[in-house]
């Protein structure tokens, strides 16, 4: 007879498996035609997406097994080696600028994305810092804040303000979690607002993005574009969908649907039981996270389990919401399942994490 513990693990296992499958299925339906009319080949995509997920999960075993998971200290020199990467990508020479951004580091055919992996590295430095004043501790430090604004900071200049969404959102969940003061997320509140809209008056194409979340047919072949395509992919899908590999939209329609739109070609080739899946298969990922993040007897490894966890869920909460029209565009991957190796790694490296504090029975 197993137990709670084993079955969570399982449960977590299976259905972070079953979404990278899905991911490699559907990474090669809706880069199948963009593949051919940028590459002259149909299967560019899902071969660098097998690759990149042979490494995630072979990167992400290693961390499940090493011992040097549970060592709060492993956090700092990944927290301090991440924030390099970040100072890295904007030399120029070194940093790579694309779809608007530099956020690139170009590896010869490959390309690192270090933003991603700063998610994990300031989840782990922080859990490793609170670690020190014990579960339930109230205590506020600025130097918290500090750890958390200093890749923000670096992370939208390039710019990329999903990724620092993302970022900050997980970070907040630690604190909050670790036992911060109600009042601290008040404050932080009414000042993230203030910032929020400070940071749209700064550019002008994150104000247009606005307009088209309010009206996206006001711009339809300018910024409200990505917006109504997905969501002519994801109407038509009806109840079973279109059928596998009969995507219309991605004939050039929306564009890259391999990348931040993947969901939207689900929807459209499954129909709503094929995206309702997707769905209870990350619902299924939030309910065993925070049920081995309860059942934790450490405190540093209840704030490492749930701030991982909230890496993903976060994540897909914001693209769901964002292909379905219910968020404002912007560029966030589907955990698991977009295609994209530094983000693909990014989570199975959380997974790893998570899967780690099961393996050393370090939950009760």
């Amino acid at each position: 007879m197993r137990t709670l513990e084993e079955k969570l693990k399982i449960t977590f296992a299976i259905s972070a498996t079953a979404l990278s499958l899905i991911g490699l299925a559907f990474v090669y339906s809706a880069g199948s035609y963009w593949g051919t009319v940028h590459y002259a080949d149909s299967s560019p995509f899902i071969v660098k997406q097998l690759i990149y997920m042979i490494v995630s999960v072979g990167i992400a075993l290693l961390i499940m097994k090493s011992p040097l998971t549970s060592i709060p200290k492993t956090w700092t020199v990944v927290y301090w080696l991440a924030i390099l990467l970040l100072v890295a990508v904007l030399i120029p020479g070194i940093g790579v600028y694309r779809n608007g951004s530099q956020s690139w580091i170009a590896l010869g055919p490959f390309s690192l994305q270090p933003a991603e992996f700063m998610k994990v590295a300031l989840i782990g430095k922080l859990a490793a810092l609170l670690n020190e004043k014990g579960r339930g501790k109230r205590i506020f430090r600025f130097s918290h804040i500090g750890l958390i604004l200093l890749p923000a900071a670096l992370i939208m200049t390039q710019p990329d303000l999903g990724s620092t969404v993302i970022l900050i959102v997980s970070a907040f969940i630690v604190l909050f979690l670790s036992g911060y003061p109600l009042r601290f997320f008040f404050f932080i509140g009414f000042a993230g607002v203030g910032a929020f809209v400070a940071l749209i008056a700064m550019a002008t194409y994150r104000l247009d993005r606005i307009k088209s979340y309010i009206d996206p047919w006001n711009d339809p072949l300018g910024t409200g574009f990505q917006g109504i395509q997905s969501i002519f992919a994801i109407a038509p899908g009806g109840l079973f969908g279109h059928g596998y590999g009969n995507s219309r939209q991605k004939y050039l329609y929306l564009p890259e649907p391999q990348n931040d739109f993947i969901f939207s070609i689900i929807a459209e080739e499954t129909g709503f039981i094929g995206a309702t899946v997707v769905i209870l298969l990350f619902a299924c990922l939030l309910i065993s996270t925070f049920g081995i993040a309860i059942r934790t007897k450490e405190h540093f490894a209840f704030l490492m389990v749930a701030g991982m966890g909230s890496i993903i869920i976060f994540q897909t909460f914001l693209n769901i919401g964002v292909v379905s029209g219910l968020l404002p565009v912007t560029g966030v991957t589907l955990p698991f399942i977009s295609y994209g190796g530094s983000s693909l790694m990014t989570t199975w490296i959380s997974a790893g994490v998570i899967l780690h504090f099961t393996m050393n029975r370090q939950t009760s």
